[in-house]
């Protein structure tokens, strides 16, 4: 076995042992891997074969995950370090076929893919799954043709909270319709925001498992992410839902707005305040800082736990050690960002300083793009500002104005010699003066 290839074996045997997958008979229960149907790992095999015991006489064995049954379960088709896992696709499908088995894990020891081989492409895990966790997940065993089918109109969110709000004398009276919407906390979904969710059913439809949402500040991201969970839990493809931000702000108040948008239908928590009982919840929303801290998403979390992941911001909460809570879970992956794709124009990534925030920022959104699948640059969905203020439905955005407000002092403190301030100490001018140089 070459060096690349046995290093990757020996990681590979550390994460299906991590995930509770057995080599041997112990006292958790019987062996659980095989090296190929019917032919079970011994200690002898090993020492038998030395290095090269993934080699017999048919030639290249794959690892064979079986259930508590003891059927096949899972095709592991391993490659070496060197290799993309993903090269071994087509090989791993007919494996899995020949033992009628519909889940695969691609794996070099260092990147993972998990796939079930009649829904959908190969998806990134951080780590593998056990039995359990496979079976339960509704990420790997829903039905997409659900949620593509689903018909979706404008009171999608509304009839939640008030399901014959048609029928009421203020709705169907013109001129009181507005206020009794407002007076019962109906929300009912403009047009764009309705062919955001088709745009995502069309994306699935196609065999994506990622979706970007470009939407310019004020066009209701919140209010198009609660019909999207509503989407999936309706559908069977999600059993519960994690909707990440990056501040506490944000995340005090999605849990008010799903709350008030999915309520009675759905339950809403924030995970620090229900670390205890947070599985009650369909939606658990959390900031990625407290699930990164001390590597909580670890030792609370099993990676199948959600079957939707929803990053709101997505630019700035999924960017550098936070990426790690976002990969590590299995399931559906949306990416919500207010920052235009206009924003990369002429933007060089290779070529920036450290200290240039707008050069990092550009560069965590382009990397965002590459994260759901976008590296052309289009998005699943987008509306920007200028579709806001443009739209014949509406105007819903104004373009915004600008307002020269420069006072004494700040014109000072734009000058290039910069504002000079002195100090008094008991009413006495202090000889030092301290210049204030603008930090733009």
């Amino acid at each position: 076995m070459k060096a690349k290839e046995a290093q990757a074996r020996i990681k590979i045997n550390k994460l299906l042992e991590e995930a509770g997958w057995r080599f041997f008979d112990s006292q958790d229960g019987p062996a659980n891997i095989q090296l190929e149907a019917n032919v079970k790992i011994t200690k002898k095999t090993i020492d038998d074969c030395g290095e090269n015991f993934e080699k017999v006489k048919n030639g290249f064995v794959d690892f064979l995950l079986l259930d508590e049954n003891g059927k096949p379960f899972i095709v592991l088709e391993a490659k070496s370090e060197d290799k993309d896992p993903l090269v071994g696709k087509e090989q791993a499908r007919n494996y899995a076929k020949s033992q009628f088995v519909k889940y695969v894990i691609l794996s070099n020891g260092n990147i993972h893919y998990f796939w079930n081989i009649y829904k959908g492409n190969p998806q990134m895990i951080l780590s593998f799954p056990d039995c359990e966790s496979v079976k339960c997940s509704k990420a790997f065993n829903a039905d997409p043709s659900r949620l593509c089918n689903e018909e979706i109109h404008e009171d999608y969110i509304a009839v939640i909270k008030e399901l014959r709000y048609a029928d009421a004398p203020e709705y169907k009276d013109q001129t009181t319709r507005g206020q009794y919407l407002k007076d019962h906390g109906l929300r009912m979904l403009r047009k764009y925001q309705i062919n955001a969710l088709k745009a995502l059913q069309n994306a699935v439809k196609a065999g994506n498992q990622r979706f970007l949402f470009e939407m310019a500040t004020g066009t209701g991201k919140t209010l198009t992410s609660a019909a999207v969970i509503r989407l999936f839990l309706r559908s069977g493809n999600a059993n519960r839902v994690l909707f990440l931000v990056d501040r506490i702000e944000l995340e005090n108040q999605a849990k008010k707005n799903f709350l008030n948008y999915l309520k009675p239908d759905y339950d809403t928590v924030v995970f620090k305040e229900h670390t205890d009982d947070w599985k009650k919840a369909d939606i658990v929303v959390s900031t990625v800082q407290t699930l990164a801290y001390n590597n909580k998403y670890k030792e609370v979390f099993r990676p199948t736990d959600f079957s939707l992941i929803i990053a709101d911001e997505s630019h700035r909460s999924i960017s550098g050690n936070s990426r790690a809570v976002f990969e590590y879970f299995i399931g559906y992956k949306l990416g919500l960002t207010a920052t235009p794709k206009d924003y990369l124009k002429n933007f060089d990534s290779e070529n920036i300083s450290p200290d240039d925030q707008r050069a990092w920022e550009r560069r965590q959104l382009l990397d965002t793009y590459r994260t759901f699948g976008c590296e052309s640059g289009e998005p699943t969905f987008r509306y920007s500002l200028i579709d806001g203020v443009n739209d014949p439905d509406g105007p819903y955005l104004v373009n915004p104005t600008v307002i020269d407000a420069r006072t004494e002092i700040t014109t000072k403190l734009l000058a290039e010699e910069g504002y000079s301030a002195v100090r008094h100490n008991d009413g006495e001018e202090d000889d030092e003066e301290a210049v204030l140089c603008p930090r733009f």
